[in-house]
């Protein structure tokens, strides 16, 4: 009846889209992506990568693949911050406007990276399709509609307006910030709006680096007739991407923008009149705070910039929907494979909704700090980055914890409580040396220490009672896993006989700080609500 069948259907191959795919099939959920772009991105857009964007690339079995992208060392211009000039020719007398923390041996097994996304994406669409994601270029989603049990939608190809149809379990609308899917489930998107227009200006420049006599920087920004115009490094610098702002409410247009103009504009805020510039190409674009109301509408799922959309300040735009990917994906994986109930896909818009709502304010604070009108309220307001990727914290049903704490708190707290992502400890295990976040991506996972047998026991028993996949680990110095850097009790919160459980993407779900006798119809209920389940019946056989 149709002609394709087939567990999720994903709209749009940016970072977002290609990321559920590729994590739905490390997770054995065979995916179908439409995409009306002839192929991946050619330009260097979203060049930075955060320590949890590898984090899941790394569990997801393509860290090193990612890695090899990586053009030289690119760390130290994450160290280099974000700086202003008058020209970049004055760059000796830059000011530094952020100098945000990114990473650290004792936060993250990672460290952060520049790399553009046509280079990204690339590896993002061969891995999706050897873990078996039919990825189709050139394709638009036409319609789609949605029933008790399931989607059926109508697609196209572009070249030979050939029609075919789709049905899906799920649908996943990673296709922007002028999302079809999101228009055709009627879903409205409250914030500021539109707060500034830009233009996206690639250029060549061979004397440049001259110029900017070797200074790391992740943005600079300079002074061209008055406007803040910004550039980007962390891709390399071929092309360079120089972004000056530009006034519709002037009558400013991006058409105004011919290549003589931009070859001015970079020229004037090089401070080098007679520099030698090749735009490649030219990009308009908005920086706009808005995020859905809803991020999940029955079968509908909306990722990425389709469900919040932010200012560029502070790079977190494809890392936050990667994030939102990887959320998904074992989610909806748990559920095709009937050990979760459907009320874990509801956690999906509880948790993903409040951090994509805290990181489009975040953005905002950034924005206004950066273009100079920022009050001392803004200030405030503002956490560093590395609480905006590693830090933040989640509340829905899925998490058992009586200390609710707000999405981003003012210092970093990876300390094992609930809703956290756990913490980072080195271990040895079998003579090689490990994360404590490489232990967790398919299955639930209990960690205790040679006193916990009775929480081992009892995790193992509502497991087996529940169907859900979950697997026990020992930690400490006679144990199969022995801490290498830091004791990993007191990383996590726990004494001696303590307990975490774990979910698949690396979150607290339940803590014990202490030993039991042997209680599992605690740590039942602990799991039944971590897994979404409506009872703690078993639902798998």
């Amino acid at each position: 009846m149709y002609d394709v069948n087939i567990p999720v259907l994903i709209v749009g191959a940016g970072p977002v889209g290609l990321s559920t795919a590729l994590f739905s099939g490390r997770h054995g959920i065979r995916t179908m992506v439409l995409e009306k772009r002839d192929g991946t991105s050619l330009l260097p857009r979203a060049p930075g990568l955060q320590a949890r964007t590898l984090e899941l690339f790394r569990a997801a079995g393509i860290h090193a693949d990612i890695r090899a992208l990586e053009m030289g060392d690119s760390h130290p211009y994450f160290e280099g911050g974000i700086i202003q000039t008058r020209t970049f020719a004055e760059i000796d007398d830059a000011v530094v406007l952020e100098s945000p923390s990114l990473d650290g041996p004792t936060v993250s097994p990672e460290r952060v990276m520049g790399c553009g996304q046509d280079r990204y994406e690339k590896v993002l669409v061969e891995k999706a399709r050897e873990f078996g994601s039919d990825v189709r270029f050139g394709t638009r989603l036409v319609e789609f509609a949605q029933d008790d049990e399931g989607i059926t939608a109508v697609a196209e190809e572009n070249a030979t307006g050939k029609r075919f149809t789709i049905r899906a379990d799920y649908l996943v609308g990673a296709d922007g910030a002028n999302s079809s899917v999101r228009r055709h489930l009627g879903v409205e998107r409250v914030g500021r709006g539109t707060v500034f227009n830009a233009l996206s200006i690639y250029f060549k420049a061979p004397e440049l680096e001259t110029v900017l006599k070797g200074r790391k920087f992740i943005l600079c920004y300079a002074d061209v007739n008055g406007t803040l115009m910004g550039l980007s490094r962390l891709h390399g610098c071929d092309p360079y991407l120089a972004a000056p702002i530009y006034h519709p409410e002037l009558g400013e247009k991006p058409e105004d923008f011919t290549d003589e103009r931009c070859v001015e504009i970079v020229r004037t805020a090089a401070g080098k009149a007679d520099l030698a510039v090749e735009i490649v190409d030219k990009v308009p674009w908005q920086g706009a705070q808005l995020v859905a109301e809803r991020f999940r509408t029955q079968r509908v799922f909306l990722a990425g910039d389709a469900a919040h959309l932010h200012p560029p300040a502070g790079g977190f735009g494809a890392n936050t929907g990667i994030h939102d990917a990887h959320n998904l994906a074992w989610k909806l994986a748990a559920v095709l494979k009937g050990w979760a109930g459907d009320a874990l896909l509801d956690t999906y818009d509880a948790e993903r909704r409040a951090v994509g709502s805290a990181m489009a304010a975040q953005a905002m604070v950034r924005n206004r700090i950066r273009h100079g009108y920022a009050t001392e309220e803004d200030r405030a307001e503002m956490v560093d980055d590395i609480i905006i990727t590693l830090g933040y914290r989640y509340a829905s049903s899925s998490i058992t914890s009586e200390n609710t704490g707000p999405v981003l708190s003012p210092e970093l707290r990876l300390t094992g409580e609930p809703g956290t992502r756990a913490p980072h400890v080195w271990l040895e295990r079998e003579g090689g040396i490990i994360s404590t976040i490489d232990l967790f991506w398919d299955s639930y996972v209990l960690l205790t220490d040679e006193a916990g047998s009775a929480w081992a026991e009892a995790a193992v028993q509502a497991a087996g009672r529940l169907g859900v996949p979950l697997r026990v680990h020992r930690v400490g110095p006679e144990s199969e896993l022995r801490p290498k850097d830091r004791d990993w009790a007191e990383a996590y919160g726990v004494g001696a006989g303590g307990a975490v459980l774990v979910r698949p993407d690396a979150f607290v779900c339940w803590r014990a700080t202490g030993p039991a006798a042997s209680d599992t119809d605690v740590l039942t209920e602990a799991l039944s609500r971590a897994a979404g389940l409506t009872s703690a019946t078993p639902i798998a056989g």
